[in-house]
């Protein structure tokens, strides 16, 4: 063999050395697109209003929740799945409570893989935070994004109290322990200290969005908590693309290097009547919605300040 090369040209040699380390780089490339099943991608959902832990029954008007808890349980399953490579987020919600909504996020950044997120109808608030853990974000022309805001709310029954001759007696043990109880008026120092929680909150807002999505401070501010369709929040850079679930698919593929994934839907077991209820039922209740702070409960209630 060595008299055999000692005659070929060298040309002829390395030409040949040329084709044989080509061969080797593409033989990774022919395995993966001959392989016997594609790369994993799993698909969680985030759809409806984002709360702690599934509500026992629907939220007012049949609309559906997304509870936390379950969708952190999913991404982890997920993640710990060695068929899975992957992660793909439908996201179709207006927001809810920033804990809940941070834990989804925090589960979504700790995934070892690549993550592209979808939004269908809404992607709003909540929504939005937990976006901004996600590689890239994909919406529908017209989707509803953004809603970049804190929201706190309380019920003033004071007048209330006194036609019906109901009286608030205080017993407390520091100054802003009942701050925002409805059946008193608050004074200039509490609501100083209430607005004071949602501005700090606010403020971990722009931050999370500032880092995640590689935007200016300043051009989250600007948007002041507004909602935009689909192709507005292109042109703010607020989503990477337009697109279908097909094309975040599809990009999901791009980024792990193959030509094709075989999504595999983790979803927490749920009744018949649940699965009949979509997150679009949502929908009108983005616009209202905000994304409610760790220390606001149901509008419809006080403002709750929790230990």
């Amino acid at each position: 063999m060595s008299a055999l090369t000692d005659r070929l040209p060298r040309s002829v040699l390395a030409a040949s050395g040329a084709t044989l380390f080509a061969g080797v780089a593409v033989v990774p490339r022919v395995l993966r697109r001959f392989r016997a099943k594609p790369v994993g991608v799993a698909e969680v959902g985030v759809d409806g209003p984002i709360v702690r832990e599934r509500p026992r029954r629907p939220l007012r008007g049949g609309t559906s929740a997304a509870a936390a808890d379950d969708v952190v349980d999913q991404i982890e399953a997920a993640d710990e799945d060695e068929e899975i490579d992957g992660l793909l987020v439908r996201l179709n919600t207006p927001g809810g409570q920033v804990v809940p909504s941070d834990d989804i996020r925090l589960a979504i950044d700790g995934f070892d893989g690549p993550t592209v997120a979808y939004a269908t109808d809404v992607c709003g608030s909540g929504g939005y935070w937990i976006a901004s853990a996600c590689d890239e974000l994909f919406a529908r022309e017209a989707s509803i994004v953004g809603s970049i805001g804190v929201i706190g709310s309380r019920v003033n029954a004071a007048e209330l109290a006194d036609r019906v001759g109901l009286s608030y007696e205080r017993f407390a043990a520091g100054d802003y322990k009942d701050a925002g109880v409805p059946l008193r008026e608050i004074d200039d120092d509490e609501r100083e200290y209430l607005q004071g929680l949602i501005d700090d909150i606010y403020e971990q807002f722009v931050d999370r969005v500032t880092e995640g999505r590689s935007i200016d401070p300043e051009t989250v501010r600007d948007t002041e908590a507004r909602v935009y369709l689909g192709t507005d929040a292109l042109d703010l850079g607020l989503v990477d693309a337009l697109g279908t679930r097909d094309d975040a698919k599809d990009r999901l593929a791009e980024l792990l290097g193959v030509d094709e994934v075989d999504v595999e839907a983790f979803e927490p077991p749920q009744g018949l009547l649940a699965r009949f209820r979509g997150g679009a039922e949502a929908s009108a209740y983005a616009f209202g919605a905000g994304i409610a702070s760790a220390v606001v409960g149901d509008p419809d209630r006080e403002l709750e300040i929790r230990l």
